[in-house]
């Protein structure tokens, strides 16, 4: 009887639309209510990849769209697509949608813009240039709280088969679509009806953050939909309870609001569920103290440990000439210690902030998201070209008047400051899983976690400046030190040619050549700055600075740096790109998969390749188990390869998991490999 009642009131409501149009919003000829427009990430696909499109749906003001479930009323949209030939899409995915209860009788609807995303597979082996118009008819119930209407749509988009470039514009719109659908929980959940009553175990974290929670159903007839949901948390899991529905069987797929618009999706099956123990789920999770502690210690460690990285040595090398001079007094050691400290906590606290802030915006970025952009490259290329000119003994480098003002803090700050920066390539053992924990923390302790990793970054100087007998431990200023400054000239080297190697491979050849180019001018530019020194004359900090800034400039702008000419990864053997489709197939076919996730501009990641995934005996452990090889390259911030990246608790590159045939959970292995580690799975 219910059940003909709900269809009742949804006829009902299509009838009255007729009457009661007149004193509804708008007119009849006013509509559509729910405009609707079909946008594709990509408008040229490459042949057998992927490509999303996305129904970019807003609703008029007063009325609202319905959710691939609708709940006791209206209907979900039917998309009727026309594709080309060979070319398939997937079903539907739609963002955490929102509760409207009318006359007792709860729906789920969308009452703001929304984004439904349509994934279109392109087959492989279409010639470039081939067009593929794609055409979609939608049906669908827009609706106010007392009248609604049928509408359709037309819709169509023409894409034509390319290299698969998205522009900036295209790239922030999908992120911000995608960050409002809901995510998989990649753990199994449990459901059980008994005495009236249904409740669902949904495995979450205790320290992760719970808001406004809610469980929208997807699977029909299982769970009643007005029915009041009691949520609690339960240790690393949370329990709904609330009254089953009429019928449905079988397992029970829905998704859990975990709040503002995120949601996970979760599958649950048959089972036994305890209940929970009294603890509303919008209640402080207890363990976020303990979460918070837990990766500011794992912050500081990881800091601690990238002092020993080759990208950043050269560095604190410079900070090291300076100790060995042994001029400093008790107080003005403790005075640079600090400085360095501050300099170095501030640009670790400012990179966090621009990362937490870009990722609410919607954007897939993690550590080192500003390497993903090749200017970025250019920056740092110059950056260390004119340090190994100055470690060289090219010139000197200029103290400006206001780090003068500041004493030996002013300098210290500033060298604490770079070292941070050009640190930033670099993920060390510790580091990935305390700044993948960060994401998910209130904004105020994620910042104290970035802050703990500067204060890693910064201890051994710190430790230094407070303790003299470490001071003592240095060896006496000489003549030693003009040699030893060259020395660290060649690590500064490296780093600059390493970066052009990126570069090169993230712009191709013309771009590196504008890179080069702009390092060729930059040096001459410092030579003369050099030559007057040698004079006896100043540096001409401000005339020679200014120069450098026009040919850098020009570099920069006249030169597209943008990254379409980016250089393919090259994969070994029988490797494969990685893509969430190939993983799965290869996981339902019960094959065994490694799969990495690695940059260009990552040092870390390249060391381990050559170390420990690309080495004969590698090859032939996955050889004899028919491991299958997949890797992501995050290179220039591929947003889908950043998504997956944050499910698994990480802020960025790398990241190594292993799929066990028939295991549920892949293995996340360490961010140092061992060359033995890989073959002894």
């Amino acid at each position: 009887m219910r059940a003909l009642h709900y269809l009742f009131v949804t006829f009902l409501a299509l009838f009255a639309a007729n009457a009661a149009w007149a004193d509804a919003p708008g007119a009849l000829g006013d509509g559509p209510h729910l405009a609707i427009r079909l946008v594709a990430e990509s408008a040229t696909p490459a042949a057998g990849r992927d490509v999303t499109l996305a129904l970019d749906t807003r609703p008029e003001p007063g009325w609202h769209g319905y959710w691939q479930n609708p709940g006791d009323a209206g209907f979900p949209a039917k998309l009727s697509w026309t594709l080309p030939k060979g070319v398939t899409s997937a079903a539907p995915v739609y963002p955490v949608p929102q509760r409207l209860l009318v006359a007792g009788l709860m729906n789920y609807v969308f009452e703001k813009p929304y984004a439904p995303l349509v994934t279109l597979h392109v087959p492989a082996g279409l010639a470039a240039g081939t067009k593929l118009p794609v055409k979609l008819h939608a049906d669908y119930l827009v609706c106010t709280s007392s009248v609604c209407v049928p509408e359709s749509a037309d819709l169509a988009v023409d894409l034509t088969v390319g290299d698969g470039a998205v522009t900036p514009e295209n790239r922030a719109r999908f992120d911000a679509w995608r960050q409002a659908i809901p995510k998989p929980i990649g753990s199994a959940a449990t459901f059980q009806v008994a005495d009236g009553a249904l409740r669902i175990s949904v495995p979450y974290p205790a320290n992760a953050p719970l808001t406004e929670a809610y469980f929208y159903p997807v699977s029909t007839g299982i769970v009643d939909y007005a029915a009041k949901q009691t949520i609690a948390r339960d240790g690393d899991r949370v329990v709904i309870a609330t009254k089953p529905g009429s019928g449905g069987t079988g397992a029970l797929t829905g998704v859990l609001a975990i709040g503002a618009g995120k949601g996970l999706v979760v599958d649950a099956t048959p089972g036994t569920v305890a209940p929970a123990g009294n603890v509303p789920a919008e209640a402080p999770p207890s363990g976020a103290l303990t979460a918070t502690l837990i990766a500011l210690a794992g912050a500081v460690l990881g800091g601690l440990i990238l002092n020993i990285m080759p990208c950043v040595f050269p560095i604190l090398s410079l900070k090291a000439l300076s100790l060995a001079r042994g001029h400093l007094d008790e107080r003005s050691a403790r005075a640079e210690a600090l400085a360095y400290t501050a300099g170095v906590v501030a640009v670790c606290v400012g990179l966090g902030a621009v990362i937490l802030g870009l990722r609410a915006g919607g954007s897939a970025v993690g550590w080192a998201f500003q390497l993903q952009d090749p200017r970025a490259i250019v920056v740092l290329l110059l950056l260390s070209v004119a340090l190994s000119l100055n470690l060289g003994g090219l010139f000197e480098i200029p103290t400006p008047q206001f780090v003068n003002r500041a004493g030996g803090a002013g300098g210290a700050f500033a060298t604490g400051a770079l070292a941070a920066f050009i640190a930033t390539p670099c993920t060390g053992p510790f580091m990935g899983a305390a700044l993948g924990a960060a994401l998910v923390l209130p904004w105020y302790a994620a910042l104290a976690v970035f802050a703990g990793l500067g204060i890693g970054l910064a201890l051994p100087f710190l430790a230094l400046g407070f303790v003299p007998s470490l001071r003592k431990l240095l060896p006496k200023p000489g003549m030693w030190m003009e040699t030893f400054r060259r020395i660290l000239s060649i690590p500064m080297w490296l780093t600059a040619i390493a970066l052009a190697w990126v570069l090169g491979r993230q712009v191709g050849t013309d771009g590196l050549t504008v890179g080069l180019l702009a390092a060729l001018i930059l040096s001459q530019v410092l030579y003369s700055g050099g030559h007057r020194q040698r004079k006896g004359l100043p540096f001409g900090a401000f005339r020679v600075g200014l120069i450098a800034l026009i040919f850098v400039w020009g570099a920069l702008t006249i030169f597209p740096l943008g990254g379409k000419a980016r250089v393919a990864s090259v994969v070994a053997g029988n490797d494969e790109p990685f893509s969430e489709a190939k993983l799965a197939s290869l996981r339902a076919a019960n094959r065994p998969v490694f799969a990495y996730f690695t940059a260009d501009w990552c040092l870390t990641c390249k060391i381990n390749e050559k170390a420990a995934i690309e080495t004969d005996a590698t090859r032939a452990a996955f050889a004899k188990k028919n491991v299958a090889v997949l890797v992501g390259d995050w290179t220039n911030g591929d947003a889908t390869l950043g998504r997956f990246i944050e499910a698994h608790n990480r802020a960025g590159v790398p990241l190594y998991l292993y799929y066990a045939p028939g295991a549920a959970e892949p293995q996340v292995l360490p961010q140092v490999l061992t060359p033995g580690m890989l073959a002894a799975l």
